[in-house]
């Protein structure tokens, strides 16, 4: 067993999971729990807070032992969490990232013109995927919230300051600054929430945390709770996370990562850019004295899709079945998914559409529908690297892929030949979570740089396109015939 060792816990949509790192960057514990979601409406996507809690302190407890020297935090961004500062309860279910609730006022704001002023502070596109108006349904909806929030009764955050205020025994209310940007209350730019924006939205500032950079000392875990006090030393959003574990600090590096949604990310240095192409700006990380930003484009459903085939339709048993599958078909035979099913993410941004699949024939079975699963989220890749080129980022010679469906083979070479990009996959796929410790290690002097341990670059598997030109163009036309059938 390693001398010194730091724990991640990596909070995300349909998990929560626990990882005990070594000094050499391996891992040494693991410990998981599948974290429940519930639709109370169409559209609506919930979890109960307290799920939450128990299964990060559980999987936290699992993989504690005496070599542990710090925590890092990571976790699904957007989600929001209200709750009494005094008895510590959630007022209600957590409102998840994928919930639309909140169209309609996203909707009457973009129509009143004011996306120019929220995009120009936050970097994000008037949407209800961020946390501003979900926080805003929360205090207008329960009754008598806005009043105590306004007197300081109440406290709201990312899932990370929720996790945050239980752990340390309900003294440190506080988020980091990737967190932050995703709630479009919070300037990118001069690094502080927004009077305008917290106006815009009525959300009393009573209610939020303090802001930190990604390597710092949030708090100290509360003994009762963990044995012995550990300090919480790093924390970020689960896709910059995922940069930071992929090691993605030069500009121009991207990476991808594939979970319930899909993440692409590209570093564009020190300078917060704003898109032109409907893709998101936020920070990356801010390190010490070096801080960078990363264009963004959000796929709300991707790994999601496959757990609509297994436990929806029926048609896998398990997610390693598409790969299988997918191989015992020659082509796509012109069946294409499309999976709005939560609405469109980046470039589109349409949360009025529905997921669809054309291109269905008498002879269409369920191999044809595993492979569209799979071929949807590498051509929404490819869109994504294309608005980000447009954008002006030099076109990546690599994409660096993490998250559950990165594990498939097919669909890792799939991806490679759909975007006509190598495809690098880190033989440890657990870049999120290490994303959180390499931030707590740096912090608490475990690693002397941000590169961590150089173990990692050992076990990379890479991808290179094997698809012609040609038949990657018509395959690419096909995914857009379908994409416009669904968007006209």
């Amino acid at each position: 067993m390693s001398s010194k060792s730091i724990i991640a816990i990596d909070q995300g949509t349909t998990s929560t999971r626990a990882i005990r790192f070594g000094r050499d960057g391996s891992i040494e514990a693991i410990a998981s729990r599948e974290l429940p979601q519930h639709y109370p409406q169409d559209g609506w996507v919930e979890q109960n807070p307290e799920d939450i809690w128990a299964g990060a302190l559980e999987c936290l407890r699992a993989v504690m032992d005496d070599s542990a020297r710090a925590i890092g935090i990571t976790n699904q961004r957007e989600t929001v969490i209200l709750w009494d500062r005094e008895t510590g309860l959630p007022l209600h279910n957590a409102i998840v990232w994928q919930d639309r609730r909140t169209a309609d006022i996203c909707e009457r704001l973009k129509a009143d013109g004011l996306e120019t002023e929220v995009r120009a502070k936050t970097g994000l596109l008037l949407d209800p995927y961020f946390s501003a108006t979900k926080l805003g349904w929360l205090l207008d909806h329960i009754p008598g919230a806005r009043q105590r929030a306004e007197r300081g009764q109440l406290a709201a955050g990312t899932v990370d300051s929720f996790l945050l205020w239980r752990l340390t025994g309900r003294r440190v209310h506080a988020t980091d600054l990737t967190n932050a940007s995703r709630t479009m209350l919070y300037d990118i730019h001069c690094r502080e929430w927004d009077e305008g924006l917290l106006a815009l939205f009525n959300i009393p500032f009573t209610v939020l945390p303090e802001v930190h950079d990604n390597a710092h000392i949030f708090g100290e875990t509360d003994s009762a709770l963990t044995g012995r006090s550990l300090p919480i030393a790093g924390m970020a959003g689960d896709q910059q996370a995922a940069l930071i574990g992929q090691r993605c600090f030069a500009p121009g590096m991207v990476k991808s990562t594939y979970g319930t949604g899909c993440f692409l990310l590209a570093n564009i240095g020190d300078t917060s850019t704003l898109s032109t192409n409907r893709l998101l700006t936020s920070p990356a990380y801010r390190i010490g004295d070096e801080a960078a930003y990363a264009l963004e484009g959000s796929i709300f459903i991707a790994g999601a899709a496959i757990k609509w085939l297994r436990d929806t339709l029926g048609i896998i048993a398990s997610a390693e079945d598409t790969a299988r599958l997918a191989a015992n078909v020659p082509d796509d035979h012109g069946v294409h998914l499309v999976p709005a099913f939560v609405g469109l993410g980046a470039p589109h941004w349409r949360s009025d559409v529905r997921a669809a699949i054309t291109g269905v024939t008498l002879d269409t079975g369920p191999a044809h529908f595993a492979r569209a699963a799979l071929e949807a989220a590498a051509f929404q890749t490819g869109d994504l690297l294309d608005a980000i080129t447009a954008d002006g980022v030099a076109p990546p010679a690599l994409l660096r892929i993490d998250g559950g469906m990165a594990s498939n083979d097919w669909f890792a070479q799939c991806l490679a030949d759909l975007i006509g990009v190598t495809v690098e996959r880190p033989a440890n796929l657990e870049t999120t979570a290490f994303g959180a410790a390499l931030l707590a290690g740096l912090t608490v002097g475990l690693w002397p740089d941000k590169n961590g341990p150089s173990v990692l670059a050992n076990g990379v598997s890479r991808y290179q396109p094997l698809l012609g030109t040609s038949e990657r163009s018509r395959r690419r036309d096909g995914w857009q015939a379908a994409l416009r059938q669904l968007l006209a």
